[in-house]
């Protein structure tokens, strides 16, 4: 009985197993990523405890830690808050985005292996050429996001930072928020490929202010591009 209790309140659980306010935590995500929590809603606890299937303490415990990440606001006696993105949270996302990739893609030039770089700049390329076949469905979709994940996460793992990878995850939530509203198109898709194929060029001649001058152009574009949803 004891380590039930623990495990319901999200204090300990079972080796290998998730602790409760962690589920939370994602569920809440996962409601919000899908569109079933609209960004902006305003709900009570007692409603995300009955939408979500979990118990009051730990879904306190990932409130808290969500509010501190600023993807909600907790009113007390009221209710939760999510953020809504907008031009604020768009712009501080990228300006964020910016300044961390931008030192990261310096290291990747310089260290990222041969193979690595190559193989990620003709997965680029063989997704482009398939949009420009076929168009854009959902497995396209599917692989710009996989590929858009593979890019950037790579980018940032060349700096080896445990703290700056743990940041730079929460701040990926941010992204996805700011996404949901995004309408990609062939073209759209296509321009954002060849921003990446670019940056990975310079990164395969070993072109450590080219790699950084290509971030900073792709980041201007896509915040451009999200800019155009306000």
């Amino acid at each position: 009985m004891v380590s039930s209790k623990l495990s319901n309140s999200g204090a300990a659980a079972p080796h290998g197993a998730k602790r409760l306010s962690d589920v939370a935590y994602e569920r809440i995500l996962e409601h919000l990523f899908a569109k079933k929590l609209p960004a902006g809603a305003f709900v009570s606890q007692n409603q995300l405890v009955e939408m979500l299937d979990i118990p009051v303490a730990p879904l306190r415990d990932a409130l808290r830690v969500l509010e501190v990440e600023g993807v909600l606001t907790i009113h007390p006696r009221s209710g939760i808050e999510f953020v809504k993105p907008g031009l604020e949270l768009t712009r501080s996302t990228y300006q964020y985005r910016t300044i961390l990739e931008c030192a990261a893609v310096k290291v990747f030039a310089e260290t990222a292996s041969d193979e690595e770089i190559a193989a990620l700049l003709t997965q680029h390329e063989m997704l482009s050429e398939a949009i420009g076949r076929t168009g854009l469905d959902d497995q396209a979709l599917a692989e710009i996001e996989r590929l858009e994940a593979a890019l950037h996460d790579s980018i940032i793992g060349a700096l080896d930072n445990p703290l700056i990878n743990s940041s730079y995850k929460r701040m990926h939530n941010y992204l996805r928020l700011v996404r949901l509203d995004r309408k990609m198109t062939p073209p759209l898709a296509q321009r954002s490929l060849n921003e990446h194929m670019t940056i990975l060029k310079a990164c395969r001649a070993r072109a450590v202010q080219g790699a950084e001058d290509a971030v900073r152009a792709h980041f201007e574009a896509a915040l451009r591009r999200h800019m155009g949803l306000y």
